[in-house]
């Protein structure tokens, strides 16, 4: 048995802002798994966050799976694939750019960033999305990939910057604005998983502040995505989780700004990878891109193409 928390049809609907009708449809055709608790139907979080991840891919990409046809997946398959590991809707666009800019296939995994930064190390990755937060320094990313990628050659190049904190029900009404309000009696944490960003986050902020994890009521327990958590405290199972604005407007909820990260990409030097990192710059520093990356809304982008760090 797991705690993985799953959805009714109607809570599907109104996450989605679509009728009922509309869900049963979808997944009539398959478009998002179910199954039956009873009589009950429901959808498991992580295929809604699958489904939702997916809808972003095909509209930023114009495409459909189902419209391709033999010859196209013929080409396709010739394509060089480009992995992207990350979470945020903006690795989508970044995708659909680099496909236009060569032969490439972007190819998208959904790992949090120190498990992200590990898959390359192994060599699993070819771009890698980071918001880590460093306690000591006070300084995202640049740390954590000094101590993890030993021994090559990269370059660490700003994506956005998007503001962190504390995802809580509307009109915040534990009155939580501090990382110390995290040990107010009866506040209920949602965490998220180990190597994420967000863990990460948390874990240096209860450092920082002297807090120790046994004072905050549901460290243990654990989503895997911010829209995961952001469900839950909707659903009334957790009273504050921390997140990114952009997803807790999605979902209806109050969102209390705590620090401004800095989400950037890190790519390795090397023959194969030389091309992407170059088409990536390129396409970061381009007047159209960043405008399409803003209209999305809660995003800065004031830095984004810069390189922040490029080893010699």
């Amino acid at each position: 048995m797991t705690n993985e928390i799953s959805y009714t049809v109607e809570e599907v609907a109104n996450l989605l802002k679509v009728s009922k009708l509309t869900v049963y449809d979808l997944i009539k055709k398959g478009k998002i798994p179910s199954f039956k608790v009873g009589r009950q139907m429901r959808v498991n979080a992580k295929d809604l966050d699958s489904f939702i991840s997916g809808k972003q891919a095909e509209h930023t990409t114009g495409l459909h799976p189902s419209s391709t046809n033999n010859k196209q997946k013929q080409q396709k398959e010739n394509k060089q694939h480009v992995l992207i590991s990350g979470q945020d809707m903006v690795l989508d666009i970044l995708g659909k750019h680099i496909e236009k800019k060569g032969n490439f296939k972007a190819l998208r995994t959904y790992e949090g960033s120190l498990n992200s930064l590990l898959a390359m190390y192994r060599g699993e990755c070819d771009i890698v999305s980071l918001h880590m937060f460093d306690g000591d320094t006070g300084e995202y990313n640049v740390p954590f990939v000094r101590k993890i990628l030993i021994g090559f050659q990269y370059t660490i190049i700003n994506l956005v910057s998007r503001k962190a904190g504390f995802m809580v029900q509307r009109g915040n009404p534990q009155n939580l604005t501090t990382w110390n309000d995290l040990k107010k009696k009866n506040i209920r944490l949602m965490n998220r998983e180990i190597g994420s960003g967000a863990r990460i986050l948390l874990e240096e902020q209860l450092r920082i502040n002297n807090i120790s994890h046994s004072e905050i009521l549901g460290y243990e327990n654990a989503e895997t995505s911010h829209l995961s958590v952001a469900s839950s405290i909707v659903s009334g199972k957790a009273d504050v989780g921390i997140g990114i604005e952009k997803v807790a407007k999605m979902v209806g909820l109050d969102f209390i700004p705590l620090i401004t990260e800095r989400y950037d990409l890190v790519m390795i030097h090397n023959q194969q990878n030389q091309e992407i990192i170059e088409i990536v710059e390129g396409i970061l520093r381009t007047a159209s891109v960043k405008e399409e990356i803003q209209s999305l809304g809660d995003y800065d982008v004031s830095e984004t193409g810069q390189v922040v760090y490029k080893t010699s």
